[in-house]
């Protein structure tokens, strides 16, 4: 356990230094969010550097890095397939940048690519025989076999995206990820797990920890979709590597809920006509409307997802 403290602990203090040492290149390049026009609540936060994602991201790589032990193959494909995803997010920042609006990559190109890393990860799953799923609460595992190869493609998708759809105010993408990639690491632990994927989810439990010393309201910088899609992209790759997929849906229920709230909104207002059931989706900007605070919306969810978590470590003891 001392080992996974240290690698958090050394992923923090990176990722701290690294916010220190960007956000001020990001200023001085413009690398600034172009916000959306009907948020209105968010119009004073225009200008503010994004990309923050590659601080705390590199960190928990570096720091994955100097504690991983031996070639651990499945450890090197995750930390690959979670790179990846970086750099299109990256792109998808930049092309935002150079075009001046909230258009980077188009749809389809995210999609594609998404599909791709998918399948990649199924055939991963498949070739190095990870194939055995945990069921949450009931604590019975079964191996699957083959069925791991859409079970995976059908986690990674939804995965990344509401991960992606949850960044969408100060402080809650990143705060509802350090419980949750804290609670994964334990049960990865708990169930035997790889120890190297447990690590990866503790190292960037820490490098989240820092970050968020510069995201919180009001931010100082963003992770853009250069953090989101990554984050999404690791957790994804640490649930369905471990063959803890459907923790991923329980643990991260917030994010869940910022997936299934856009889907319920798109619907219904193309059934209805033009009608909504929330004010804007996803719900975290329902509440915004409602007159919560980015703050208090922020605590909220990251206190649900370490409830969860902890329901779902204490499960398992």
């Amino acid at each position: 356990m001392k080992s996974y403290l240290s690698a958090a602990l050394v992923a923090f203090f990176l990722s701290l230094a690294f916010c220190f040492a960007l956000i001020p290149v990001l200023r001085k390049l413009k690398a600034g969010q172009n916000i959306l026009s009907y948020v209105k609540e968010h119009k004073g936060k225009s200008g503010t550097p994004t990309m923050g994602g590659l601080a705390f991201v590199l960190s928990a790589m570096l720091a994955e890095g100097i504690f991983l032990r031996g070639a651990d193959r499945t450890a090197i494909v995750a930390l690959t397939v979670g790179f990846a995803y970086l750099l299109v997010g990256f792109l998808d920042d930049f092309l935002k940048k150079r075009r001046r609006e909230n258009l980077g990559l188009r749809a389809w190109q995210k999609a594609l690519f998404q599909t791709f890393a998918a399948i990649f990860a199924g055939l991963y799953c498949m070739r190095a025989g990870l194939t055995v799923l945990h069921v949450p609460f009931w604590n019975k595992s079964f191996d699957i076999g083959w069925w791991m190869f859409p079970l995976a493609v059908f986690v990674f998708l939804p995965a990344v995206n509401c991960v992606n759809l949850t960044d969408g105010l100060d402080g809650l993408a990143a705060g509802t990820c350090v419980p949750f990639f804290l609670s994964i690491g334990i049960i990865v632990l708990l169930w035997g797990g790889s120890s190297s994927l447990a690590m990866l989810a503790f190292c960037l439990c820490g490098a989240l920890a820092a970050y968020l010393l510069f995201n919180a309201s009001p931010a100082s910088v963003f992770m853009g979709d250069t953090g989101s899609l990554s984050l999404g992209g690791f957790a994804a790759c640490i649930g369905v590597f471990t063959g803890n997929a459907l923790y991923i849906a329980v643990v991260g229920a917030m994010f869940v809920l910022s997936g299934a709230t856009v889907i319920i909104q798109v619907l219904y207002f193309k059934a209805t006509g033009g009608k909504r059931v929330f004010l804007m989706a996803p719900v975290h900007h329902h509440f915004q409307e409602k007159g919560f605070s980015e703050c208090k919306i922020s605590y909220a969810y990251a206190a649900v997802t370490a409830v969860l978590g902890a329901l779902c470590v204490l499960s398992l003891l």
